[in-house]
């Protein structure tokens, strides 16, 4: 499942330096996934991207997309890796969070940064990284099905 859109920031989860009610004036300390121990996102730290809520167009639980679904999101040469990590409004689409805008060399500042469009969001519906919040499982797990995706054999089998 892919899309191209802009980049939003999202800063909500765990209050940080940078991601809090002050630098983000649309902040809200959940998200709609949580943590293995509960605790909501740190969007600072954690690459994720933000997925519309179900809607009459999308509905992402319909699609096999879960919290912790293994996503990429590449823009210019560059790419991260990450896992679903919030919902937004149903008819909204192009958010990730402050660690993915910046790991993508994208200002991550919630009130100007982001991307006016060229971003592209590639999520692998069934594949969760465990635990959500562990940045490593989402990018060994999001390479090697990204290098399935290219050689064109995604699905056929467990990821390499």
């Amino acid at each position: 499942m892919h899309w191209t859109a802009d980049l939003d920031i999202d800063c909500d989860g765990i209050r940080t330096a940078h991601c809090h009610p002050g630098s983000d004036p649309y902040f809200q300390p959940t998200t709609a996934f949580t943590q293995s121990d509960g605790r909501y996102l740190n969007s600072e730290e954690l690459p994720f991207v933000v997925v519309p809520a179900p809607g009459p167009r999308w509905n992402y639980w319909a699609s096999g997309i879960r919290g912790g679904t293994v996503a990429a999101v590449v823009h210019r040469d560059r790419v991260v890796y990450g896992v679903v990590g919030d919902t937004g409004p149903a008819d909204t689409i192009g958010e990730a969070s402050y660690a993915a805008a910046e790991a993508l060399g994208i200002d991550p500042h919630p009130g100007r940064g982001g991307a006016a469009s060229g971003v592209t969001y590639i999520l692998f519906p069934g594949a969760r990284a465990e635990p959500v919040e562990n940045r490593a499982a989402a990018t060994a797990l999001g390479e090697a099905l990204a290098r399935e995706l290219v050689a064109g054999t995604l699905g056929a089998g467990t990821p390499s």
